[in-house]
């Protein structure tokens, strides 16, 4: 399990969290996550969003680099328009993360049986991972969606209404414009994305962990877990890349591709290998750091919920 034996008496009692213990902790280290990166965050959907209107049209890059888009956002919109889609991002975290990491070792649990001694094999803890993240963003879907159309709205010209005035008006106005199945748009590459995203950050965090702290000299402190976050998020971006971008192409052109695979293809054949991972450093950046503070955080949360019982 993620949450270790207590000291020399380990034998008469163990370290126990509820199951509500799990959920709060995680949920309140994705959000935190999520606050401290999501500027990072709207300048990934900035870019990939220009990217097509500048394909499509003879529109000007108005946007360049990572910092220099944040830089423009600042600019033009203010310092707050960095956290546009806070608000449904912090819904999707509450329910996406706290579904994803709290159901985790329960799942995980289950998958290798209630007898079982010793480190679970890897093969349980991805599976256990794809469950849960399938699972949860089935359930937080929608969040995404309106967390993206909330960031994809830049500057207007004067006298255009916004589309949507907050969160909440956009999950309404999309419920009476478009249906309630609207909000579940896409759905089908979005369980395979995030599954797959969330099964490459648990169990490469839950395995890289378990390995540091059999090396000498590696104990279960913060340095660990600062490099196991670190690991998850590069393992992260090395698998979760190329599922970003067909995502991205096929979110901005639906007719060009018959389906997700379809997309996969001919992106390498007509493209090659490294459009899969276009705005690597950028997408590292954010899953790194998330990764890292999201870890670190829960960690340190888990330790508040965890109390000692007798074994």
């Amino acid at each position: 399990t993620m949450v270790g034996m207590g000291g020399a008496d380990a034998s008469k009692t163990k370290s126990h969290i509820s199951l509500a213990g799990t959920f709060a902790s995680s949920a309140f280290s994705t959000c935190f996550a999520e606050t401290c990166t999501i500027p990072i965050d709207t300048a990934k959907v900035r870019l990939q969003l220009q990217g097509r209107a500048v394909a499509g049209g003879g529109e000007i890059m108005k946007y360049r680099g990572m910092f220099g888009t944040m830089a423009t956002i600042a600019r033009e919109e203010g310092a707050t328009a960095l956290w546009k889609g806070i608000v449904p991002g912090l819904h999707r975290q509450c329910l996406f993360g706290g579904l994803r990491i709290g159901l985790y070792e329960p799942v995980k649990g289950l998958y290798v049986g209630k007898d079982f001694v010793g480190d679970a094999p890897l093969h349980k803890k991805i599976a256990a991972a794809l469950t849960t993240g399938a699972l949860a963003i089935t359930v937080a879907s929608p969040t995404d969606l309106v967390k993206v159309r909330l960031q994809a709205e830049g500057k207007l010209p004067p006298g255009v209404p916004r589309r949507y005035s907050g969160a909440m008006n956009a999950y309404s106005t999309i419920i009476k414009q478009e249906g309630v199945a609207a909000l579940w748009t896409g759905l089908g590459p979005n369980v395979a994305r995030n599954a797959i995203i969330n099964a490459a950050e648990l169990a490469s965090y839950d395995q890289v962990k378990q390995t540091l702290l059999k090396l000498p000299g590696f104990s279960d402190n913060i340095f660990t877990h600062l490099l196991s976050g670190l690991g998850a998020g590069f393992i992260a971006v090395c698998v979760g890349s190329p599922v970003d971008v067909v995502k991205s192409r096929m979110m901005g052109n639906s007719k060009a591709y018959k389906n997700t695979v379809d997309c996969f293809i001919k992106t390498l054949r007509n493209d090659g290998v490294t459009a899969f991972y276009k705005g690597f450093i950028p997408n590292f950046g954010r899953l790194g750091s998330w990764n890292v503070i999201m870890f670190l955080t829960l960690e340190q949360v888990r330790k508040l919920f965890t109390k000692e019982v007798p074994a």
